[in-house]
C-alpha cells in the first residue's frame, strides 16, 4: 500500500522543518549536501555557538566570575612591581613627591633641603633635610601616603620610593574591573576594560613613578563607586518616602551612608590635588539631578522644587560635609609648623574680624596659604619641554617623558604613553557614547561622561597654563569602561533562550518562562529553572501547545529560529572584532614595553618608538 505523504508536493519541506537547525535533509534517497553551517563563516559561527552556551553552564560561569578578576589583579601587580626599583634615580616630579613624602613623615610637614639633596637622597642619606619649612603647592595627603613605606622601611631603596603608588595602580585595576561589572552587568565587558588597564602603558607608568596624580585617580574612582552604590539604593528610598510621609521622608534625606562614604573620599582626592574638586562638584550635581528625576519617577508633585528644597541641602551636608573634614584633617601636621601656619599669630593687622573674628588663627592662616597657591596655580605659565595643552590630548600630542639617559651602549626612556589601541578607541568610542547618550539619556552613560568631563573640560579653560598630558589618568578608568560599553552594544544582546532544536523567540509559548539573563558571552548573572511546575489542566495544555511548536514549528517559530540564528552570527563576528582588538594591544604593548620600563635599546630601536613619530617637533 502506497504512504499518501510520499506523494504529498512539499514532503521536502516538511522533512526540512522536522530537522534540527543546520543538518542536512536528504529527499528521495538522494544524497543531502554538506550543510553550509559546516564550511568556512559557518563553522565559525557554530563553534562560537557551542562556546557561549558551553560559558552559560552554572559552574564555569562560576569559576570565571571568580577567576577573571584575580587573573586580572595578578597581571596588574606584575606589570607595576617588576623592577620598580629602576630607574634608581628620583624621576621627574618624584623630586618633590618623593622628598616631601619622606619629610612629612619625619618632620609632620614639608621642609625644605639642602642644596644638591637630589644626589645625596638618591644614596641613602636624608641628611639634606632641614626643619625649615618649605613653600609647597599641593595639598599634604598624597605625600603622606607616597612617604607610608619609607617610615617604615627607610628610604635607600627606590623600591619603597614608589610601592605606595604601585599598590594604588593595582587598586586602580581591580576597581576599574568591579565599577565595569556593576554598571555594564557583565563578566565579559567588566574583563576587558580591566585587562586593558592592567595593560595600559599610561596606566603602567603612572603607578611605577612616585606621583600624586595616580593616587588621585584612585581615589576618585572610588568615591565614584560609592556613589553608584548609593544610588542602587535611591529609587527604593524616594517611593518609601512618598508611601509613607512624613514619618520617612527625613529617613530617604539622611539615611544614606554611601553619600558620606563618597565624601570621605573625594574629600581625601582634594586633599591629594585640588583638582579632586571638580569631582566632588560634578558628581554631587549629577545625584541631585538623579534625586529629582526618582522624585518624577515616584510621582512627586513638583520632583524639581521639591529637590531643591529638600534633598538638595541634605546630600550637599552628606557630601560635601565629610570632604571638607577630611581635607582640613589632612593638614593636621602643617598646623604644627608648616609653611605659613603661624602667619596670623605674627600679622595681627591680617587676622579677620567682625563675623568671621571667631575662626581659630590656625584656620585663617590656612586659608592665607591657600589663596597664595591658587595665584601660584593660575599664574603657572613658564615654559617646560613637555607641556601639553589639555586640546593635544586626544591624538596624544605631547605624551610626558619622565626621564632619559644615553650611553655608549644605547637609550632607555620612561614615557608616560598610553596603549595606542585602548587610548584612540577610547576616544572614538567617547564621540559614540555622546551619541547614545543623547538618544537615549542613558543614565550609566551619562555618568561615564560627566567623569571624563570632570576630569578633561575643566584644563581647556587654561590654555596658556603649563598643563601636562599625564593630568589625564584621572579619567582614564571612565575613558576605558566607556570603551568596553561601546563593544558591549556592537556584540550586543543574547540569543533568546532555546528548547530542543527552535531558539524560543518572542513569538514562542516557552520563550518568557524560560528565560534567562546573560551579558552577551554567556555568562548569565541570573540562573533561571528550566522546568515550571505545571498545577493545572491550563498549565498542562499550554506545555503540550509548547511541545508541539517545538516538534513542528510553524511560520513564527521558523522566523524565531532565523532570528536567533541571525543574532549569533552577528554577536560572533562582534567578539571577533572585540579579540582582534585585544591582540592588537598586547602586541602595542609588547612593542612599547622598553618606553614604559625604561628598558635600554639602541637609539635607533628607541627612535622607531617615539610618540608622536614626529617627535621632537617642538
Amino acid at each position: 500500500m502506497t504512504d499518501p505523504r510520499a506523494a504529498e508536493p512539499d514532503d521536502g519541506a516538511r522533512a526540512s522543518a522536522l530537522a534540527p537547525a543546520g543538518a542536512a535533509v536528504a529527499v528521495d534517497d538522494e544524497p543531502a549536501p554538506a550543510p553550509p553551517a559546516t564550511r568556512g563563516p559557518g563553522r565559525f559561527v557554530r563553534a562560537y555557538g557551542a562556546l557561549e552556551a558551553r560559558l552559560a553552564e552554572p559552574r564555569i560561569r562560576r569559576r570565571i566570575e571568580i577567576g577573571a578578576p584575580v587573573a586580572i589583579v595578578a597581571i596588574a601587580a606584575v606589570a607595576r612591581l617588576t623592577a620598580l626599583g629602576h630607574p634608581g634615580i628620583l624621576v621627574f616630579d618624584e623630586t618633590y613627591y618623593v622628598k616631601e613624602g619622606w619629610s612629612t613623615w619625619q618632620l609632620g610637614y614639608e621642609g625644605e633641603w639642602a642644596e644638591g639633596s637630589d644626589e645625596r637622597f638618591q644614596a641613602g642619606d636624608p641628611g639634606g633635610l632641614t626643619t625649615e619649612a618649605d613653600y609647597v603647592v599641593h595639598p599634604p595627603l598624597g605625600k603622606w601616603i607616597i612617604g607610608m613605606a619609607m617610615a617604615v622601611f627607610g628610604m635607600a631603596d627606590p623600591f619603597w620610593w614608589r610601592l605606595p603608588s604601585a599598590l594604588a595602580g593595582i587598586a586602580l585595576v581591580g576597581l576599574t574591573y568591579a565599577i565595569a561589572r556593576g554598571l555594564l552587568r557583565s563578566v565579559a565587558f567588566a574583563s576587558l576594560a580591566g585587562l586593558w588597564m592592567a595593560i595600559d602603558g599610561f596606566a603602567i607608568v603612572m603607578s611605577r613613578t612616585a606621583l600624586l596624580d595616580g593616587i588621585l585617580a584612585l581615589l576618585v574612582l572610588a568615591g565614584a563607586g560609592a556613589l553608584l552604590v548609593d544610588r542602587r539604593g535611591s529609587p527604593a528610598r524616594t517611593v518609601r518616602a512618598l508611601a509613607e510621609r512624613p514619618r520617612r521622608i527625613l529617613a530617604a534625606m539622611w539615611t544614606r551612608p554611601w553619600l558620606v562614604i563618597a565624601g570621605v573620599l573625594l574629600g581625601a582626592a582634594c586633599a591629594t590635588k585640588w583638582s579632586g574638586a571638580v569631582f566632588l562638584a560634578a558628581f554631587g550635581l549629577w545625584t541631585v539631578l538623579l534625586d529629582a528625576l526618582d522624585r518624577r519617577r515616584a510621582g512627586y508633585r513638583s520632583p524639581w522644587l521639591g529637590t531643591l528644597l529638600s534633598q538638595a541641602p541634605a546630600s550637599f551636608v552628606l557630601l560635601v560635609g565629610p570632604a571638607l573634614v577630611v581635607y582640613v584633617a589632612s593638614y593636621a601636621g602643617w598646623f604644627d609648623g608648616g609653611w605659613g601656619s603661624q602667619l596670623m599669630l605674627e600679622r595681627a593687622d591680617l587676622r579677620w574680624g567682625g563675623l568671621l573674628a571667631w575662626v581659630p588663627l590656625g584656620l585663617q592662616s590656612l586659608w592665607a596659604y591657600h589663596a597664595q597657591q591658587l595665584g601660584f596655580h593660575v599664574g603657572l605659565t613658564g615654559d617646560h619641554s613637555y607641556q601639553s595643552p589639555a586640546y593635544e590630548w586626544l591624538w596624544l600630542g605631547r605624551p610626558t617623558g619622565f626621564e632619559m639617559a644615553s650611553s655608549d651602549a644605547g637609550t632607555w626612556w620612561v614615557t608616560a604613553l598610553p596603549n595606542l589601541v585602548v587610548w584612540y578607541g577610547g576616544i572614538v568610542a567617547l564621540g559614540f557614547l555622546l551619541y547614545r547618550f543623547g538618544r537615549t539619556l542613558d543614565r550609566r552613560v551619562g555618568f561615564l561622561l560627566v567623569a571624563i568631563a570632570a576630569g578633561y573640560v575643566p584644563w581647556l579653560a587654561f590654555p596658556e597654563r603649563t598643563i601636562f598630558f599625564f593630568y589625564a589618568i584621572v579619567f582614564l578608568p571612565f575613558l576605558v569602561i566607556g570603551l568596553a560599553h561601546a563593544l558591549q552594544v556592537l556584540v550586543g544582546p543574547p540569543r533568546p533562550p532555546s528548547t530542543g532544536s527552535v531558539s524560543a523567540g518572542p513569538d514562542s509559548p516557552v520563550g518568557d518562562a524560560r528565560s534567562r539573563s546573560t551579558d552577551g558571552l554567556g555568562l548569565a548573572d541570573d540562573a533561571a529553572d528550566d522546568a515550571r511546575p505545571v498545577d493545572d489542566a491550563a498549565d498542562a495544555s499550554a506545555r503540550l501547545d509548547a511541545d508541539l511548536a517545538a516538534a513542528v514549528p510553524g511560520p513564527a517559530a521558523r522566523a524565531a529560529t532565523r532570528t536567533a540564528r541571525d543574532d549569533v552570527e552577528r554577536r560572533a563576528w562582534g567578539w571577533l572584532t572585540v579579540a582582534a582588538l585585544v591582540l592588537a594591544s598586547i602586541a602595542v604593548a609588547l612593542w612599547f614595553l622598553p618606553v614604559w620600563y625604561g628598558i635600554e635599546l639602541p637609539s635607533d630601536l628607541v627612535r622607531l618608538r617615539y610618540w608622536p613619530p614626529t617627535w621632537p617637533g617642538r
